[in-house]
Parts: structure tokens; sequence; C-alpha cells
């Protein structure tokens, strides 16, 4: 038996009526939800040290900022780098004390409410990926299980690297262009007070939109895989590619400039590298086609 004969072997055994697929997902839901509520419960537990870690970057943008002001100087970006990264320890004399308000009596508990359930979407999402898979595979090829494999990996894998982008350079940068804008002369006196919610809110949403943003290399690949897209369109239209990380880097970054190269910069570079996997996928395709018309 040929190997697309197996596969279609394979697809016709797993054929079941509507009635048990409905219920099949139904159960795979359920599983997703209640693994949801565990990590809610879990997160919300660790809401303090959740919040310190996340607060960590505003701190070290007020020590390297507190040190400037009392040199006289600009504060240096690299230092702040290496002192979010551990690398060098907070500036001596540097006041490295943060202070966070809620204006409201339960603001606080609705931010630990906030960041639990960020923080349980982000360990649910293996566990939902791979229920989805355990869905959908039955229907796919034996090759197509085997290609949609490796992105259960690299999903969270870009995930992780676009959210260690934004909490080791860009928030540290963007805390520290906000405490540049404070007004402190002739007697007039415009300080920087954050609100705890507003804070988180900025933290969160940065987080998700790099993450998501870095998930563009596995998505043109898997549109490869699928045959929807190829590298020559890609590279045709580079120039509109550039054009589109512009606008979503100045939608989804604080309206700085700073912010937004840090952005489109990686995004670029994953454009690119985005066109070279889907160029890597065009010749191991056009070589096992080769084999194929060899062996007829």
């Amino acid at each position: 038996m040929t190997s697309p004969d197996r596969d279609e072997a394979e697809i016709e055994a797993s054929r079941a009526p509507l009635m048990d697929h409905l219920i099949e997902l139904r159960g795979r839901l359920l599983i997703c939800v209640v693994a949801f509520f565990l990590a809610f419960i879990l997160c919300f537990a660790f809401a303090n040290q959740i919040q310190i870690a996340l607060i960590k970057p505003y701190q070290a943008a007020v020590a390297v900022h507190a040190a400037a002001m009392a040199s006289g100087g600009h504060a240096n970006p690299i230092e702040l780098i290496a002192v979010m990264t551990g690398l060098k320890p907070y500036p001596p004399g540097s006041a490295a004390v943060v202070q966070l308000i809620a204006t409201a009596p339960l603001e606080q508990l609705f931010t630990k409410m906030k960041i639990a359930a960020f923080g349980a979407a982000v360990l649910t999402f293996p566990v939902m990926a791979w229920q989805m898979y355990r869905f959908v595979a039955p229907g796919l090829y034996r090759n197509e299980r085997g290609a949609f494999l490796p992105f259960l990996i690299a999903a969270p894998v870009m995930f992780c690297l676009g959210g260690a982008l934004v909490y080791y350079v860009m928030l540290p940068f963007v805390m520290l262009f906000s405490l540049s804008q404070q007004v402190a002369s002739d007697g007039i006196s415009v300080a920087q007070t954050t609100k705890i919610s507003d804070y988180l809110s900025l933290v969160t949403s940065l987080l998700l939109a790099f993450g998501l943003c870095f998930q563009l290399p596995v998505v043109t690949t898997l549109l490869g895989l699928a045959g929807l897209i190829n590298s020559k369109v890609m590279a045709a239209g580079r120039r509109y590619a550039i054009v589109a990380v512009v606008v979503v880097a100045a939608v989804v970054t604080p309206p700085d400039p700073i912010s937004q190269l840090m952005l489109a910069i990686p995004l670029v570079i994953l454009y690119e590298v985005s066109i070279w996997c889907v160029r890597l996928i065009e010749l191991r395709r056009k070589k096992a086609d080769d084999l194929e018309a060899e062996a007829a």
C-alpha cells in the first residue's frame, strides 16, 4: 500500500458521526476551561509576586533616572539594560523606590484579577493548542500532522521571545522616557504619579502585542506549507510589508519613536526570516516532487 493510500485509510478509519465529533469537542473545551480556571487560581494566589516582577522594569528605570538626575547628566540606555538584566547592580545612591497608586477602593483587586486572567491565558496556551491539535489531527494526513507539531512548540517560544524583548528592553525604555518628561523648575513641579491599573494594563498590552507580532514566522511558514503564499511574492512585496510593519508598530506601541522602532525593527527582521523559511519549504517540496517523478 502506498503512502497516500495509507493516509486515506487512516482518515476513513477516523470518520465518525457528527454527534461524536460534537461530544469530543465538548470534552476538549471542558479540559481547556478547567485548565484555565486552575491556572487562574494559581496566578491569583501569586498575584502580589507577579505584580512585583512586572514592576521591576519601572524600578530599574526609576533607579537609572534618579542616578542621572543626581549627577546632572543623561540616563545611559546601555546601563539601563544592564541593570534590568542583572548584569550590573543598581546605581549607588539611586532612589530605586517605586510608588504606584490605586484611586478606587477595589482597583487593586480588579488589577490582580486581570493579571491572573492574563497569566492563566499564557499558562494554558499549550494545553489549548494541544487540545485543538488532537481534535483536528484525525482529519490530517500523516505528513501534515508531522508538519503541524513543530509549530505547537514554535508558537509559545516566539511569544516568550517577544515578551522578553518587552520586559528587558521595551518597558524600561518606555518608563525612562516617561520619567524624563517630568518638570521641576521655577517652583513648578509636574511629577509622574502612575496608577497601578494603568501601568499593568500597559505591560499586559505590550506583552500581548509583541507576543502576537512575533508569531509572524510561524504564521507565514504555515501559509507556505499550505501553498497559500510563496517566497517570490513575499520578496516582491517587501516594501509593502515594511509599511504595514511601521503602521502596526505605531498602533500597538506607546506614541514615541523609540518604542515604535523597538517593534518595527524586529518585525522587519522576522519578515526576512519568514521569506527564508518559506523558501526552504519550497525547496523541500521541489526535492520531494523530483524524487516522486524519478520513482514514477
